[in-house]
């Protein structure tokens, strides 16, 4: 399965350049992540559980970077071994470019599997690497742009009367 997509973060390159570095970063980024231990220059043990069709399982394995362009671009590749369900293994080159609202993120993902995981189908499986891959990189977002404050406050709504939502949804229903 390959995937190639982009991110707009609204922060500083060296911002999103630390973060990808971070191993506290990384957890929050990766769904089901219970633990990543390590560094750059050795490598992150991470634990992560997730679920995919009927099977459950716990993934231990390595994350590595290489190939690190400071501030530029980096490999991201993991390998995790799930017991009985199989492995999984994967990489995404990242590249990392200065826009006026702040840096793009751009990606190419590949995922494999094994084992229990494999016979699921590959509509299965490239669906949730998909899912993953996406998932990972708007929690990366979320984790480094921080909570975003609303652009302008609700209105207030009189009492009795629906939120504009509310009346949106409302009258899409009637007219669809």
């Amino acid at each position: 399965m390959q995937l190639t997509d982009q991110r707009d973060i609204k922060a500083p390159p060296a911002t999103v350049w630390a973060a990808i570095l971070d191993p506290d970063m990384l957890k929050a980024a990766v769904p089901g992540c219970e633990s990543v231990v390590g560094s750059v220059e050795d490598g992150f043990e991470a634990v992560v559980v997730q679920k995919v069709g009927p099977v459950k399982a716990r993934f231990t394995g390595m994350v590595k970077l290489s190939d690190i362009v400071p501030g530029e671009s980096l490999t991201i590749s993991g390998e995790g071994k799930g017991g009985p369900a199989g492995f999984a293994k994967g990489g995404a080159k990242v590249r990392f470019e200065a826009i006026p609202e702040g840096t793009r993120l751009s990606y190419e993902v590949e995922a494999n599997v094994g084992g229990k995981l494999a016979q699921l189908g590959s509509r299965i499986i490239d669906g949730f690497a998909k899912k993953m891959a996406d998932e990972f990189f708007e929690r990366f977002q979320q984790a480094v742009e921080g909570p975003q404050e609303p652009d302008t406050p609700p209105e207030p709504v009189a009492e009795g009367e629906a939120a504009p939502e509310q009346k949106k949804g409302w009258i899409k229903r009637l007219l669809g």
